[in-house]
């Protein structure tokens, strides 16, 4: 497995948020992790990007301990997150947002490549490249965002709600470029309160409840599965 999360205990100060969270992530899936907002995913992203320290539990990496390493030296190793809300620096320059993405020495020595990958991928990024990212759209604010850790040549890519307060159409455009980045060779980790949309394009997925993993399974098992269609997709 690429990444193992063995029994994940963390929070925010005195709260404890996740129970004993378990999941792995083998090289070249796509993973969902869904459930309601609360449940906990966002905090799974950010214990292994060691955005905070897990109180217990391990974290693995091609079968190197993780957990409790600064976050710079995480992205270092190949796990880049996108986090909620895309995060981009909206006076800087489309190109420039891009070009912070390759700041390890590893993935600076093939910017030029990177961002030829990345116009590829989203076009409309090289039409706007001069612009300033905070007159982009929310949709192109996002794919800028993909692409900017798309720039740090990650081998995981986390996700974090990319479909989050964007049009359908949008909507699947990104889960598109989702599949698409897959294809090229980048495994991904999926957070998305977006149920049925997730797990059509995921490989597996766990459901995350009250900080804890309820389900497991390939997406087509999990879409489904009567507590997942009762909860989450209405039916």
């Amino acid at each position: 497995m690429l990444l193992e999360v063995r029994e994940l205990v963390a929070g925010y100060g005195e709260v404890e948020v996740l129970h004993g969270v378990s999941l792995q992530v083998g090289a070249g899936e796509v993973v969902a992790l869904v459930g309601s907002n609360g449940a906990g995913k966002t905090t799974t992203l950010r214990a292994i990007s060691g955005l905070i320290k897990p109180a217990a539990g391990q974290v693995f990496f091609d079968g190197r301990r993780v957990d409790g390493l600064d976050p710079h030296l995480i992205v270092r190793l190949g796990i880049v997150q996108v986090p909620e809300g895309r995060k981009i620096f909206p006076s800087l320059t489309v190109l420039e947002n891009l070009e912070l993405g390759a700041y390890v020495p590893e993935a600076r020595r093939y910017r030029a490549e990177s961002l030829k990958l990345v116009f590829q991928l989203f076009p409309v990024l090289a039409e706007r490249s001069r612009q300033p990212a905070g007159t982009l759209s929310g949709g192109q604010q996002q794919m800028l965002a993909i692409g900017r850790a798309l720039m740090a040549r990650p081998r995981l890519l986390m996700l974090d709600e990319p479909s989050l307060g964007l049009a359908p159409n949008v909507v699947t455009e990104i889960f598109r470029k989702v599949s698409q980045i897959r294809e090229s060779g980048t495994t991904v980790l999926l957070v998305e309160q977006n149920v049925r949309r997730a797990l059509r394009v995921a490989d597996r997925g766990y459901v995350l409840e009250n900080g804890r993993v309820v389900l497991e399974g390939s997406g087509t098992e999990l879409l489904a599965n009567d507590h997942v269609r009762r909860a989450y997709l209405g039916l």
